[in-house]
């Protein structure tokens, strides 16, 4: 009886630190469980029924109404993402949560939609209490009526993960061109080709297979099968031929669709990634415009401002502008992989700049307007067997700004780093590598082609790097490219991605808006104001200012 007692009492103290324990440190336990640990072969069919549609990729029969048909991501910080099927008859994607088994609902707010097929997104969050218990249960878009979790006939499937997933696809005239979160992880380190498939349509049994031709960091190339009797959507995916086991995948291609096409093709085209930029995008367009930029693609990654009613003002002004929803986190290569394919037959070069970057040329200073002919010119002079430009930069600091500027970037930073900094590049489409292998703003080339790397005196970019702090604070909570560590992550602290005396979070660091100011450099400010800037009843005023 006293060995019953104390063997009692010892497994209630067990569960009962562990319990302690676990509501202490799990967020930490699982959140290294989840984007850290080895990644797992998963089989596509354990998701859902490689039979079915989209549309039943969680059937209909199996979740009662009022649940909404819908397809669940993890994404970094908790984030869920909802997908809905492309057959979905909603409009109004107000009042909508995710409710999990636990019967805790978190508000779906609507984010954009996934292209080719059109298919809605919605984000939640993942309560506190579900992150607990593995695995991490998919949730069920409801209405807000909808008390309790909808009783189902089967297990509620597990969320799929964002680095471990097929997110999207291209079809070119001769191949497959499909992109891939979650094989190779690691930059300089890809795995090889023979040891993948793609596999194209929703039957596993009957889908068509070809062998992949190229693997390089988030893009696998593959054969293109005949496909001339299809006339629906086909799913593509990744297969590993070792165990026969496929990737889960949302990736569609409709086989009858062309690419961006454009006669005559622009000769400069920019390409750019975005998130909540909207009070500068104006001010980039406009000037790059004006000095020759013809047509601008922006990969919007998943912004929350009002980027698309800033980009919709700037269409009706006459810019000819392209919008791709690429929400997928850390995916700033992969993205200008996506582009240089897309629009090889739209565009003959590519500028591929951030939005804070200005490309500027002391040639112009005498300049009293701007003119299209201003880069056109450059490219038009160099040699054939040239097929990137590489420009170096200069990082401004905050110049004693304390928010952004009203006239704009050009106009309220005027002080930088003496040294250059970096490249960026223009690159001839044609010239890029099959592979599309690139380090964010440069490709490798085809054999027979060369970069140039341009004099400061010919061609410089402006970086207006490190900005007001309420600005670079937001910029801090978010890098995009896949192979640099976040400033958040305590890691390659020597990084020169890395601010100088930053840390590894977002606290506003001492003197900050005096910071990185070695030399004055006005001489892009004063072209601006002099190009740009009109005295009116109001005051003076730049030519992207809202009014």
């Amino acid at each position: 009886m006293i060995v019953r007692s104390v063997y009692v009492y010892i497994v209630t103290l067990i569960l009962f630190l562990g319990t302690i324990f676990f509501n202490f440190s799990g967020d930490y336990l699982l959140r290294d469980y989840i984007f850290r640990r080895p990644l797992p072969s998963v089989s596509l069919e354990n998701h859902f029924d490689l039979n079915q549609s989209y549309l039943s990729q969680l059937p209909p029969p199996l979740i009662p109404s009022p649940s909404i048909p819908s397809l669940s991501i993890l994404f970094p910080e908790w984030q869920v993402l909802v997908v809905l099927p492309p057959e979905h008859s909603y409009t109004d994607f107000k009042d909508l949560f995710c409710i999990f088994p636990t019967n805790e609902k978190s508000p779906a707010n609507f984010s954009g939609a996934l292209p080719f097929p059109t298919r809605p997104c919605l984000i939640c969050e993942l309560p506190t209490r579900v992150r607990r218990r593995l695995p991490f249960p998919e949730p069920t878009l409801v209405n807000s009526s909808v008390i309790r979790y909808p009783p189902r006939l089967t297990p509620v499937p597990d969320l799929l993960r964002w680095d471990f997933i097929v997110y999207d696809v291209l079809f070119t005239k001769n191949d497959v061109v499909v992109f891939v979160k979650g094989v190779n992880r690691r930059q300089g380190v890809n795995r090889t080709p023979q040891e993948f498939n793609c596999v194209l349509g929703d039957n596993l049994a009957n889908a068509a297979r070809t062998p992949v031709t190229s693997s390089l960091q988030e893009v696998f190339r593959c054969h293109r099968p005949d496909l001339s009797d299809v006339s629906t959507l086909v799913r593509v995916s990744l297969e590993f031929t070792a165990d026969k086991t496929v990737m889960p995948s949302i990736a569609y291609e409709d086989p009858g669709r062309k690419l961006a096409v454009a006669k005559p093709k622009s000769l400069l085209c920019a390409c750019t990634m975005v998130f909540n930029v909207a009070k500068f995008l104006r001010e980039w367009v406009i000037y790059h415009s004006k000095i020759g930029v013809e047509k601008f693609i922006f990969y919007d990654n998943g912004s929350s401002d009002e980027l698309y009613i800033v980009l919709e003002k700037l269409v009706e002004e006459g810019y000819n502008i392209t919008t791709n929803f690429w929400l997928w986190p850390k995916t700033q290569e992969a993205g200008f992989s996506h582009c240089a394919i897309s629009q090889k037959d739209a565009c003959t070069w590519m500028m591929y700049t951030d939005v804070d970057e200005f490309v500027y040329s002391r040639n112009w200073a005498n300049s009293t307007i701007p003119s299209e002919s201003m880069l056109r010119s450059i490219l038009k002079n160099v040699s054939s067997k040239v097929g990137e430009l590489m420009i170096g930069c200069h990082e401004f600091g905050p110049s004693d700004q304390k928010e952004h500027p009203a006239l704009g970037v050009m106009q309220g930073y005027n002080c930088r780093k003496k040294m250059e900094n970096r490249h960026k590049s223009i690159v001839l489409l044609d010239a890029i590598s099959d592979s599309l292998n690139n380090a964010v703003h440069h490709f490798d080339l085809k054999q027979g082609y060369k970069a140039r790397r341009l004099s400061a005196r010919e061609v410089v970019i402006n970086h207006y790097k490190f900005q007001a702090w309420p600005e670079f604070k937001a910029k801090f909570r978010r890098r995009v490219s896949a192979y640099v560590v976040d400033w958040k992550q305590a890691l390659n602290a020597k990084s020169n991605d890395r601010v100088p005396g930053l840390g590894f979070s977002a606290v506003e660091p001492k003197g900050w808006p005096q910071k990185f100011c070695e030399v004055h450099d006005n001489e892009l400010k004063n072209l601006v104001e002099r190009w740009f800037g009109v005295r009116t009843v109001t005051g003076y005023h730049m030519a992207w200012e809202r009014r």
